[in-house]
């Protein structure tokens, strides 16, 4: 039986419980999901993956996932910091993505899509320029939608290791391979944020000298050494056993078999909205690729657990300086008439009919509606916001 196991020997990260907690930046450079089984809903800011969101649109599970390039020696670049970056989907109107980090030294290169049917965000990244180079990934957990009472350890399932982490009912695991799909991670550690995480020990050294095993209660963060190509598999599920079993299940699969069926399902569904609404006849061909664009946010922003429901945004205003249990991932009535009405336009019937019938189970007697909820039907802000009365 393959269950996860810690590695040896166990080395406790010193610095608990870390500094405190932020979300990144609500500036984000996409948003995207499966139309599939899967229940992953990711964004991406400043060229990395920023909050991933499972398995509802309103939970985020992590800070984010960077990457650093080193050579060892005392160079090192995290690559969110260089600001040199272009980022395109891989086909308009699919939320898949390619980025490209340029440095004198170096150019990085990631590829990033949902596994469709599992609860998986896959990376790929393959790293060009100075041989001496090396890239190493860094993920902060933010389990359950805080970064508080993360704990994370470095574990190997069935010879493969594993960066995971757990908080509550939910848990993550980070898996790679390399371009013969064998496991591709190398040293690794976990770390309190702020303390003993893996930009700590390149700022402090230059280099990856510490691999500590476990890190927590706290705000944990964890980092891997990878080879100059690799695939990144990061699940989640509710262990981190469940997490690496879905994680290392998707990585036995080739990338670009995954990349294949996001397209696949993503035209498909833009096919069936234009045919039945109204922006083919409306729209001048100049900005098709436009409408294809806001139809993809849209379609992005709703929920698989509660039909009808969309989040007025996948962000935390102001997140890279508080850790607030919620932010725009929320249910804002006014902004989900506004929204299915624009995806009853473009076609999406049965969506916008899903958002009616969520919006008569949740209102009030006297015809009211929270200023904002959680997808279950919770207020959350109760204000009255009088654009909403």
């Amino acid at each position: 039986m393959s269950v996860l196991r810690p590695v040896e020997p166990r080395r406790e990260a010193p610095g608990r419980p870390g500094i405190a907690p932020t979300w990144t930046s609500s500036a984000k450079d996409i948003v995207g999901c499966a139309l599939g089984p899967s229940r992953v809903w990711f964004t991406m800011g400043y060229g990395i993956v920023n909050e991933v969101y499972y398995p509802r649109v309103d939970l985020p599970q992590i800070r984010d996932l960077g990457f650093i390039v080193a050579d060892g020696e005392g160079f090192w670049v995290e690559v969110k910091r260089l600001g040199n970056y272009t980022l395109r989907l891989v086909e308009p109107g699919v939320p898949a993505v390619e980025v490209r980090h340029r440095h004198e030294r170096f150019e990085l290169h990631l590829r990033v899509t949902p596994d469709p049917i599992r609860d998986v965000l896959l990376v790929e990244l393959c790293l060009d320029g100075d041989a001496a180079l090396r890239p190493y990934v860094l993920l902060a957990p933010h389990l359950g939608d805080s970064g508080w009472n993360n704990e994370a350890a470095v574990m190997e399932l069935g010879g493969r290791r594993v960066l995971t982490a757990e908080q509550g009912p939910f848990g993550l695991a980070l898996a790679a391979v390399d371009e013969r799909q064998q496991d591709a991670f190398g040293e690794a550690s976990a770390g309190h944020v702020g303390v003993s995480d893996g930009w700590q020990d390149f700022d402090r050294h230059g280099a990856m000298r510490w691999q500590h095993s476990v890190a927590g209660p706290g705000n944990v963060a964890l980092t891997g050494a990878l080879p100059r190509f690799a695939v990144l598999g990061l699940g989640f599920g509710s262990t981190a056993q469940a997490a690496a079993t879905l994680a290392v299940s998707s990585l036995q699969g080739p990338f670009e078999r995954h990349l294949a069926r996001q397209r696949d399902d993503w035209r498909a569904w833009h096919g069936k909205v234009r045919g039945q609404g109204m922006g083919g006849l409306l729209e001048p061909a100049s900005i098709e690729a436009h409408v294809g664009l806001s139809a993809m946010v849209l379609r992005t922003l709703r929920d698989q657990t509660y039909p009808g429901t969309m989040v007025a945004s996948l962000s935390v205003p102001w997140g890279n300086t508080r850790d607030d249990l919620a932010g725009y991932h929320l249910v804002w009535p006014r902004d989900l008439v506004a929204c299915s009405t624009a995806l009853l336009a473009l076609g999406a019937v049965d969506e916008a009919r899903d958002s009616l019938r969520y919006l008569i189970a949740t209102q009030a007697a006297d015809g009211y509606w929270a200023q904002n909820q959680w997808l279950g039907g919770t207020p959350h802000w109760t204000g009255i916001q009088l654009d909403e009365t």
